[in-house]
């Protein structure tokens, strides 16, 4: 592999990989940002006429608290971990033994040890623990905003909605306030976002040095993970690295296959990482030793041509249908393949909105608008139906009063541009 002019060795980023308090360098007011989003939580729910919420999702837990504890295990846990938030009280049900970790969080008022509502906490006194569940939550919703009120859930068992419904409370959707909340981001916000991709940049520097015919798919991608983690990342959400003819369809989880001479490789970073922020972009390398052929000059520049398209069309105040009807043409070799979808939110994880093809709208699609303070991934794979590799590119962008800025800056590879 020629030589990477990126800095694969930068260290002046760990100090913004700090939990979520603020760093002792200042850099960035995490308590301005947790009241910015406990705030957008609020106002969400006011206008939806939406008395109390309560969030199960470890990614939206920390959004409207800061409060991180066990993401991915507590992702198929619930509810074993839950906050309860209205207009004037945060009251975070912790797992058991972990109250010590919101010590310090403004934005919680109480911490509560949760009652854990699971098959795996109860065996076959489920419907009983879900009942003692709904009817421990009950009484301090009454207190806290009355009875009869309207309160948004996510992600409960069915049981445990179901009991709390029978408490005499209106149960609604949550994850309408909370996405809307979520897809506007402060300035103070941004740096949480850019600190993570610079993080994610040095793990992606680490592995594309890292390259070399002869060594696993899972092997290469592990330098990611560690780069990740020893920057106080938190996690990579899915298994997005492929190479050779895995590459194309896209969506093969990385395996224990041999990376071959000469090979594409293809990566997608979905890295939940500093501050919780979702890293998300995507490259693919050449393996070598040997120039990239014409075919995979071909694949590459056009996949680039797409992304690059599709970020000088974005504006402020833009229609997700107008977005349809100007994004770039896939050409009829390269349809079957296409990525599902155009573009979509960036957050804590991928997120609202979603954008699609046009030829996908009429069935997928729903309108909305683009507004400043929405990040966006632009996605390409580019790769023939039942043959041949492929290529999967995208950029995080920004959504700005005049425009866009381009948020991911890790460099596209020009021996494929050439």
């Amino acid at each position: 592999m020629p030589e990477l002019d990126w800095h694969a060795d930068r260290t002046d980023l760990a100090a913004l990989a700090l939990l979520d308090r603020t760093p002792a360098s200042g850099e960035i007011d995490m308590a301005a940002v947790r009241a910015y989003r406990q705030g957008r939580v609020r106002a969400k729910m006011r206008a939806r006429g939406i008395d109390a919420c309560i969030l199960s999702d470890a990614i939206n837990i920390r959004y409207a608290t800061g409060a991180r504890n066990m993401q991915v295990f507590i992702s198929r846990n619930q509810p074993a971990r839950y906050l309860l938030l209205t207009e004037g009280r945060s009251i975070l049900y912790e797992f058991t033994g972990c109250m010590h970790l919101v010590d310090g969080l403004e934005t919680i008022d109480e911490a509560r040890p949760s009652l854990t509502a699971s098959y795996v906490a109860t065996g076959d006194g489920i419907a009983e623990r879900e009942k003692a569940w709904a009817a421990e939550m009950a009484a301090t919703l009454r207190e806290v905003v009355g009875p009869g009120a309207t309160v948004g859930v996510e992600r409960l068992n069915a049981g445990a909605a179901l009991a709390l419904a029978a408490e005499g409370f209106r149960l609604v959707d949550a994850q309408a306030p909370v996405e809307r909340a979520r897809a506007i981001k402060s300035a103070e916000e941004m740096k949480c976002v850019e600190a993570s991709l610079r993080a994610t940049e040095v793990g992606v520097a680490r592995l594309r040095a890292a390259i070399q015919p002869g060594m696993t798919e899972t092997a290469l991608w592990s330098v990611l993970h560690q780069a990740v983690i020893a920057q106080n990342g938190d996690y990579i959400e899915t298994r997005l690295l492929n190479a050779g003819e895995r590459t194309n369809p896209w969506f093969q989880e990385t395996s224990a296959a041999v990376i071959g001479d000469n090979e594409l490789i293809a990566l997608d970073t979905d890295v939940v990482g500093c501050y919780g922020y979702y890293s998300d972009f995507s490259r693919t390398f050449h393996s070598g030793p040997d120039a990239p052929s014409q075919t995979q000059r071909e694949l590459y520049k056009t996949a680039h041509e797409q992304v690059s398209h599709n970020i000088d069309i974005l504006r402020p105040g833009m229609s997700f249908r107008d977005y349809a009807d100007r994004a770039w043409d896939i050409p009829e070799k390269y349809f079957a393949n296409r990525y599902y979808l155009s573009a979509h939110g960036c957050g804590m994880s991928g997120e609202y909105p979603y954008l699609y093809h046009r030829a996908d709208f009429p069935d997928a699609g729903y309108d909305g608008e683009l507004l400043p303070g929405m990040t966006i991934c632009i996605e390409s794979f580019i790769g023939e139906e039942g043959h041949g590799e492929g290529v999967k590119l995208e950029q995080q962008v920004l959504i700005t009063e005049t425009g866009v800025k381009v948020l991911s800056q890790f460099p596209f590879e020009t021996a494929l541009l050439a």
